[in-house]
């Protein structure tokens, strides 16, 4: 009897504990799971603030959806506050779905480097912390490669006054933001000074460069 009880406490602790593993292990699996249509793609970009940085990328020719969120970090299903207390790990990010007939991701790695600086380290601007800090989540090898070659061809070739800090990671997670940031600017454009001091500029420059690349309604 005393045996049969033992074996019973045993099995009842090896399911708890599996069950528990299994619950651990949905815990850290990606909160965003993509469905990617025929010639769809996904980039996963952190370079700055993603106020700033969705409303240059939603407006290339090719990019289908622009999701802002955090990427990199640690903690489960963080909020804005909690990011922007530093101790997260996460970097805010754009999870960028494109269709990959019309844009490729060599196209989106110059949009990339050519619209933040990549030179230095948690900041961007008057946006200083590691959630501003300059990081490509790369989903695959190929993107990791594109990346490396890329970052070395600027250091190399002088682009830049100082050394390229841009990590290259590979892709882990990504949260996306709370509803008030998603489109933020094309919703504030007129009404928030930051938008109008900050992001403005940076989108105009941003489409005498690549006006080539644009949707047709830029």
């Amino acid at each position: 009897m005393k045996l049969i009880l033992i074996c019973s406490q045993f099995i009842i602790l090896s399911f708890y504990s599996c069950a528990q593993q299994q619950k651990n292990m949905n815990q850290q699996l990606p909160k965003t799971s993509i469905i990617l249509q025929q010639n769809e793609s996904v980039a996963t970009f952190a370079n700055g603030c993603f106020w700033c940085t969705e409303a240059i990328f939603q407006q290339l020719n090719g990019v289908i959806k622009v999701t802002s969120g955090y990427s990199g970090g640690h903690v489960i299903e963080p909020s804005y506050e909690e990011v922007c207390g530093k101790q997260t790990g996460h970097a805010e990010a754009l999870q960028i779905i494109y269709d990959s007939a019309i844009i490729s991701f060599d196209e989106l790695l110059e949009v990339f480097w050519k619209t933040h600086d990549p030179t230095t380290l948690n900041q961007q601007g008057a946006d200083i912390g590691p959630q501003y800090r300059s990081v490509i989540f790369y989903h695959s090898t190929e993107q990791k490669e594109k990346a490396e070659l890329y970052k070395t061809a600027l250091d190399n070739e002088g682009i830049y006054a100082n050394p390229i800090v841009t990590a290259i990671e590979p892709f882990t997670n990504f949260y996306s933001a709370e509803a008030y940031h998603q489109n933020y600017y094309n919703n504030n454009e007129n009404t928030n000074g930051y938008c109008r001091i900050v992001i403005t500029p940076k989108v105009e420059k941003f489409k005498k460069v690549f006006k080539d690349k644009l949707k047709k309604n830029q």
